[in-house]
């Protein structure tokens, strides 16, 4: 509203000043014809003394003045008043008055006046005036003649017009008014929406939605995006009350074996002779917890960007051999046929002990989740600057709800019929963020059967891979 003012009350004054402006130019051009026209005429009356011919311009002057309503001054150089013709026909011959000093020397230096005021002689302070001198043929000034009106018709028009504009301008304003009053209350309610839905995310009630039809463009974005915010919320709140209870059943599970072995072993339910085969189980149990731990910190330190690589260029088959050897007892064991295609010395420029992470933990969910007697297939060749490596199993597959979560943390498909029972929904989590850090691409397929994951690591240059390889 006050935006609306201001800007309407600078429209009215420009309005005025150029109405003013104008009608002030028009009247003094006006004026100027008048006493150019009776300054030739105070001329020719200078030029012959006769005494009839000065009464028959005295009468011709105060004609002038009553028929155009104006006041004509005739002066002498030095502006003390001659002759005096007013608009009512009243004429006077040395009535004492002398023109301001201003408007005098004025006219003296340029030969011409005009302003609007009262000259000295005036009392509206509102009168259009104009002035010029009378000169003899060689240049001298004799006399000078003013001429000032009150042109109340223009002055009534503009008041009448500016009056006009005030009027127009207020019946805006009301209508802008009563309009933005409309609009905002339209535009307030869907906020209010919103901010209600805040209040209710601040209390833990993160399923509430907000609508998103609003017919305002900014709104509609506003809301979509709050809508958005509220299902990732939703599902981050879902996904971390899944994560503590894995990691609680996780915890609990090998703590409980631990704690009932110790306990055994002390009270004496566990004779001395076994105690090897349950240390074994204690000591696996124990490295359990210390990758889940691990895990946990690794998660943590993804998150806040601390997780800290030392690239160094090494062995890649090498390294993958190792891993796939470190499973034999787990494949001989669930009758799994290996079809492994690996090149020979691919040297990658990478994190050697993060990225065994990264294949140990692809390797382990791909035998984890094969059917008995399944296919477990590997592939490492080189591609362009880049070491591609794929792993892929038979099964039962991911579903195509799951497929585009599998790498969100805390993410765990198909919970009530997953065979992994004790996964903390972090482990391809890392992977995937590992993978990133070393500028390469993940990526998983399951269909038909199959499940596969794929991903590029950047090859070392050609004068780094003949160094020394990491051990």
């Amino acid at each position: 509203m006050i935006l609306i003012v201001c800007a309407f009350t600078i429209a009215c004054g420009v309005f005025y000043y150029q109405m003013s402006g104008y009608a002030l130019a028009a009247k003094q051009a006006e004026l100027h014809t008048t006493v150019g026209s009776l300054a030739e005429q105070t001329k020719l009356m200078k030029e012959n003394n006769s005494e009839a011919f000065q009464q028959f311009y005295m009468l011709a002057v105060s004609r002038m003045a009553e028929e155009d309503q104006i006041t004509v001054l005739v002066t002498d150089e030095q502006g003390v008043v001659l002759f005096l013709a007013g608009p009512d026909g009243r004429m006077a011959t040395q009535p004492g008055y002398i023109i301001a000093p201003e408007a005098a020397r004025q006219v003296r230096q340029t030969g011409r006046y005009a302003e609007v005021g009262t000259m000295g002689v005036f009392t509206e302070a509102s009168s259009y005036a104009v002035g010029t001198a009378v000169r003899n043929d060689d240049g001298e000034m004799t006399a000078m003649v003013f001429v000032s009106t009150q042109d109340t018709s223009v002055a009534g028009t503009i008041r009448h017009s500016t009056q006009m504009l005030m009027l127009i301008l207020l019946v805006t304003l009301v209508v802008a008014l009563i309009l933005s009053f409309i609009i905002s209350q339209h535009m307030t309610r869907p906020l209010g929406t919103i901010a209600a839905a805040a209040k209710e995310f601040a209390a833990g009630n993160f399923s509430v939605r907000v609508p998103e039809d609003n017919r305002c463009y900014e709104i509609d974005e506003l809301a979509a995006s709050f809508n958005n915010m509220a299902r990732d919320l939703d599902q981050l709140e879902e996904l971390t009350r899944g994560f503590i209870s894995n990691v609680s059943h996780e915890f609990k599970t090998p703590m409980t074996a631990i704690g009932g072995f110790v306990d055994g072993m002390i009270d004496g339910t566990i004779p001395p002779e076994q105690y090897d085969k349950y240390l074994h189980i204690i000591a696996e149990e124990s490295r359990r917890l210390s990758r889940m731990v691990g895990r946990m910190l690794d998660a943590a330190k993804i998150q806040s960007g601390e997780l800290l690589l030392a690239p160094a260029p090494f062995d890649f088959s090498e390294m993958t051999a190792q891993i796939l050897l470190s499973f034999e007892q787990k494949i001989e064991k669930r009758e799994l046929t290996v079809d492994c295609e690996i090149d020979d010395r691919l040297m990658v420029m990478g994190d050697r002990d993060h990225l065994y992470r990264v294949v140990y933990n692809l390797v382990d969910n791909a035998v984890k989740f094969i059917d008995t007697g399944g296919v477990l297939s590997l592939r490492a060749h080189p591609k362009g600057q880049f070491c591609m490596f794929s792993i892929s199993n038979t099964g039962t597959g991911i579903s195509e709800e799951d497929l585009p979560h599998v790498f969100d943390r805390f993410y765990k498909a198909d919970k009530s019929r997953s065979m992994d029972k004790t996964g903390a929904g972090l482990g391809l989590y890392i992977v995937k963020n590992i993978i990133n850090l070393h500028g390469g691409e993940i990526a998983v397929r399951s269909d038909g059967g199959e499940t596969e994951f794929s991903f590029t690591l950047p090859l070392a240059p050609p004068q780094l891979a003949g160094s020394k390889p990491q051990a």
